[in-house]
Parts: C-alpha cells; sequence; structure tokens
C-alpha cells in the first residue's frame, strides 16, 4: 500500500525554473559569469543555490569563498520574489488536484533543493501549505540532491515505516537519485527533460493530470 508522497517543488509545481535561471544571471553577470539556458538545464538545474554558485564560478575559472556565497545567496533570496510577482510562476496542470488528494488519505511532504523562502510564499499563495505536513528545503540539509539527505529528513520527519512503500515525485535526475537512494519509489514528469532522460524513475508520465493516490498505490 501506499505510505504517502514527498513532492519536489520547482519543476513539479510550479515552472519556476526559467526564474531560478534569470535570478542567477542577475547576480553573475555583473561579476563576469554567464551561461544560456541549455547550460542551466545540463549542469544547473537540480542544484541548490550553494552548488549552483559554486558550480558557475568553478566553470568561469573563478574563486568563490565562504563569505561571497553566501552574499550572493542572499542576494538572490531577495531577488527571486520580485521576479515571482513581476512574471508570476505557472503552477503545472494536475498538481494541486493530487497534492489535495494525497493529503486527504495520508502524509505528505515536500523536498526541494530551493531555499525556504522561495517556497513558502508560493505555497501560501496557492492555499496548500497547510497540507503539507513536512518541508525539507536546502536551508535544511548540509547535502543537496543528488544526494539523499534532504529525502532522508523529510522520511524521518514525516515518521515513514518503509521507504519503498513512498513515492517521490520528480523532474530531475538530481532528484530521481536522491529520492532513490533514500529508498523510495520515484515517479518522474517530463516538464523539464524528455522521458528518455529520466529512465532511473520507476514511472514516467507527461503529466500529473490523470494521477491519483490509487494509481500510485498500483505502482508501489
Amino acid at each position: 500500500m501506499l505510505e504517502g508522497v514527498i513532492f519536489d517543488f520547482d519543476g513539479i509545481v510550479v515552472d519556476s525554473e526559467p526564474l531560478h535561471y534569470q535570478a542567477f544571471l542577475d547576480m553573475l553577470e555583473p561579476l563576469g559569469i554567464t551561461f544560456t539556458w541549455q547550460e542551466y538545464e545540463d549542469v544547473f538545474m537540480g542544484m541548490d543555490d550553494r552548488d549552483a554558485f559554486d558550480a558557475a564560478f568553478s566553470q568561469a575559472g573563478k574563486i568563490l569563498d565562504e563569505v561571497e556565497r553566501a552574499e550572493l545567496i542572499a542576494r538572490k533570496a531577495d531577488h527571486f520574489p520580485v521576479l515571482v510577482e513581476q512574471r508570476g510562476a505557472k503552477v503545472f496542470p494536475g498538481v494541486q488536484e493530487l497534492i489535495r488528494a494525497v493529503a486527504a488519505r495520508g502524509p505528505l511532504g515536500l523536498s526541494s533543493g530551493a531555499l525556504r523562502l522561495d517556497v513558502e510564499p508560493v505555497l501560501v499563495k496557492l492555499g496548500l501549505i497547510d497540507l503539507f505536513d513536512a518541508i525539507v528545503t536546502a536551508d535544511a540539509v548540509e547535502k543537496s540532491k543528488p544526494d539523499p539527505e534532504s529525502y532522508r529528513v523529510c522520511l524521518e520527519r514525516l515518521g515513514a515505516n518503509d521507504p519503498g512503500c513512498w513515492f517521490a515525485i520528480e523532474d530531475t535526475n538530481a532528484g530521481i537519485r536522491s529520492a532513490k537512494d533514500a529508498g523510495m519509489k520515484v515517479l518522474a514528469v517530463t516538464n523539464s527533460y524528455p522521458a528518455d532522460a529520466l529512465q532511473g524513475a520507476d514511472q514516467i508520465v507527461d503529466s500529473l493530470v490523470d494521477v491519483t493516490p490509487e494509481i500510485l498505490t498500483s505502482w508501489i
């Protein structure tokens, strides 16, 4: 039986990756660092801000110390909500309905590589935040996805008995690896990458519109 579900956030609940990409560029371009959207997809998507800034500096052959990294993360955290307010963040079809359906029958969690300041305002605006029994964001763990720490922490907070009876809903290989290494089943959605790039998942769908807790149970 399905014990519970943990959702990723960026790329699963909202289409916020283009906003994160722009926020990174706005922080980095004044420092002479830039990368294309394709490079963002190939290298940075799925990383938390710490790893992304480290990778951007390393790719540019520059050194990033801890103080400057902390400053960049803080500035991006302040800038990101401004972009959300200016441009909006599209909610993916079917996700709100699935979140509500899961919450009505069992434990529900969220594991995100974004900062809590990036996640909470969107969930509040959508009226979903009170449905989650545990929310684990990048600032709550030492290691980001693909490390399994964020999913393990979330499972612990949710009182999971058997991770193999839980589904993670993800859109990146980093997220898939994180959840699988935590012992979970993974449903991947082709919101960010095509199906052939998500083969580590247990199930792959193009949309959450027709996914229900009953279908997830049948896949356990």
